[in-house]
Formats: structure tokens, sequence, C-alpha cells
């Protein structure tokens, strides 16, 4: 037997190797070959495809036969009628109150002394709301009728020399001088008094500066100030009252000024307040006359009907109308289709036995939540096709869904 070198054994194994390694490759390149004419065989069908496709829409054109083979498409139709298309711009609000009074003294901030009311509370226009320290006005004012008294008590002395004087005079006794030094004084003395007396009522007033009032009917919505602190009623100075009329409130809003144009007052308006469900018609009974310079817009306001359960700061929804075409085409707007030509809508129609479907050209108008306003191409009465309608042709048969 003869024995087998290991310089054979070597290139055994590398021959083994390479036979394996080369049928792999084959195998491979077999599988890519294959994946390729998959792909072009696709291609080809689908191309295949697309030409059936336009060749059955050209012959269902040219040969009204041929109408007779096709399976009708199911279709769902809504028949035209005419109604009012409105255009809304939609914006975000808030509701406010007409009246809302954060009260202050009517003379300079004082010292608390007491305070009269409670948050809650209700408050009708010119009622006591609290009492700031008037003590040194108290004392200007009985210095002030000291002094009127004191005056008062002269007066009289000189009226009753005067009334002596005057008698003596009727008698011929004392000089005329005398008698007209006596009546001055007297005058002097009565015009001192009224000076006084105007003074006492000014002192008065200024010590009456320290009952605050209300300035409004409403609620008292919040009370931060407190006996003992200075009040001047400034919420970014200290403590304040804030008072609420909530029987009296609007709805405000900021409009884009691009829109500036197309709103004013009298404009009607749709608000809805989500947080309660509650909806109202109006119109904008405020509009300002200018753009603001950080919201660039301008301020409208809608009052709110009377009675509505309402709180200022709710979030207000608000519809303003600002296009409006009675009597008029709309459609909705996933049924408009566009093509090379421009916009079309596909109808039913009757034709013979069968109903097909047919392309109209239309003008669109205004669009507004998923309507769109049609201005020329139909006509009360026509059948839209709301569904089935996507990859139809003008002239396919068509078959309704009941």
């Amino acid at each position: 037997m003869k024995t087998i070198t290991p310089v054979f054994i070597t290139i055994a194994a590398t021959l083994f190797l390479v036979s394996c390694g080369d049928g792999k490759k084959e195998k491979d390149g077999s599988l890519g070959d294959k994946k390729v004419q998959l792909e072009k065989l696709k291609t080809e069908k689908t191309k295949l495809d697309d030409k059936i496709v336009a060749l059955e829409k050209n012959i269902a054109q040219l040969d009204t036969s041929s109408t007779v083979a096709q399976t009708p498409k199911l279709v769902a139709l809504n028949t035209i009628k005419k109604e009012d298309f409105k255009h809304y711009i939609d914006l975000q609000g808030k509701v406010d109150a007409q009246n809302i009074s954060y009260i202050t003294p009517s003379g300079q901030p004082g010292q608390i002394k007491a305070i009269y009311v409670k948050q809650g509370d209700q408050v009708h226009k010119g009622q006591l709301i609290l009492k700031l320290d008037n003590t040194i006005a108290l004392q200007n004012v009985n210095a002030v009728r000291q002094q009127l008294n004191s005056v008062k008590a002269q007066l009289d002395l000189a009226k009753s020399v005067y009334s002596r004087q005057k008698n003596l005079w009727d008698q011929h006794i004392g000089t005329e001088v005398q008698l007209l030094q006596a009546k001055t004084n007297v005058e002097s003395l009565e015009g001192q008094i009224k000076a006084i007396q105007a003074n006492v009522s000014t002192a008065q007033q200024q010590a009456n500066l320290a009952n605050v009032y209300s300035d409004v009917n409403g609620s008292v919505d919040e009370v931060t100030a407190h006996v003992g602190e200075t009040f001047n009623g400034n919420p970014a100075a200290g403590g304040y009252i804030k008072i609420v009329n909530k029987t009296d409130l609007k709805v405000t809003v900021n409009i884009p000024e691009n829109y500036a144009g197309k709103v004013s007052k009298g404009t009607p308006v749709i608000v809805n307040i989500p947080d309660v469900n509650k909806n109202f018609n109006g119109a904008i009974s405020f509009i300002s006359q200018t753009i603001g310079s950080t919201t660039r817009g301008i301020t409208a306001e809608v009052k709110v009907p009377a009675g509505m359960p309402l709180r200022p700061n709710q979030i207000a929804l608000i519809k303003i109308l600002d296009y409006a075409a009675p009597n008029s085409i709309s459609v909705p707007l996933n049924v408009l289709q566009t093509d090379e030509k421009g916009k079309y809508i596909m109808v039913a129609v009757k034709e013979g036995n069968n109903m097909v479907a047919r392309k109209r050209a239309v003008q669109i108008g205004q669009l507004y939540g998923e309507r769109i306003e049609i201005k020329q191409g139909l006509q009360e009465g026509d059948q839209v096709i709301t569904d089935g309608y996507q990859g139809m042709f003008d002239g396919q048969l068509i078959t309704i869904n009941s």
C-alpha cells in the first residue's frame, strides 16, 4: 500500500474548497437572476394593466354598445339643493365682565381701619366697602368748627354794639363814624363766618374721603387688603378689593389685522362656550379702530345675553361671519377632483336605461369646513356621486347603493 504524502492531502483539500466556493457562486448568481427577472415581469405586468384600463376607457367612450358588457360600479349619490353658504373666521376669545372694579379711595392712600365686605358678598353701587384712618382730618374739622364758633360769638357782640350805636344815632347821640365802624365790623365778621363755614365743609369732605364706597353693582371677587395696611386700591402696589358685575358680561376677541376689512360693528357671530356647552348668536357690539402694536390685531366685543351661567375668563370659541352667498350650491370638499383641464365633479346621469357617470367641470368659490361653494357647473337637482367616484371615468356604468 502506498503512503499518502502531506503534499497530496493539501492539494486535495484546496481543490475541494475551490469546488465548493464555485458552487455557491453559481447558486447565488442564479437566485439574483431570478429576482431581476421577477421584477422585470412585474413592471411589464403593471404597464399592461395600465394599457388595459386605458383601452377600456377609450372603448367605453367610443363604443356605446360596450357598456352592455360593463359591470356597473356601486356608488352613492347626493341630490343638489340650493341653500345659504356661509364662511366664518374661527377665533378664540374669552368671557369678560363689562364692569370690573378695583375699589380705590377718592383721596390719598391711607391706613385701613375697617373692612366691611368679604369675598362672595353681593354689593350695590354706593355701598360702604372699607374705612381708612381719618384722625388728622377729623382734628382739622374740629379746629375749624371751634374757629367758627369763636367768630360767631364775635359777630353776636358786634351786632349788639351796632344796634346800640344805631339807637344812639337815632337819638342824635354819637357820631356817624362810630355808627359806620360798628356796621362795618358786623359785615366783616359775617364774611369771615361764610369763609369759615366753607372751610368746615371742605374739612368735612376731606374727612369723609376715608370712607371708600363701591362704584358698581356686583359680587366681591377678591379681597387681598387687610386692616392696618396702607390702601390705594392698585393691585400692583398692594392689597386690593375686586368687584365683578357678572350680570353684564361680554366676549372679547382679538381679530388678526388681515381680517380688519371684513368685519365691522354689527357683523353676525356665533359664540360657543365649551366649558358649559353653551351657544348663542350675537353681533359685534364694539370694534377698536387701531391695530394693537403687540397683538397685530383689532379688539372686538360681543354682548352676552342676560341669564347665561358664565364666568369671566372662560374660553369662548367665536365664528365671525365674513362671507355669505344666499341660495347657492355647495358640495363636500372630498368629491372635488382635478385633472389637466381643471376642477371637476362626477355626477350621475340617466342615459336610456342606464345610469352612467359624467365628468362635470366646475368653478369653485369659498371653502369652509368640509364644504366648498360651486359657482358654476352644477345646478339644483344634479346628482353628485359622493362615494365610489375614485378612479371613475367619464361614461362609466354605475349603480346606486340603496
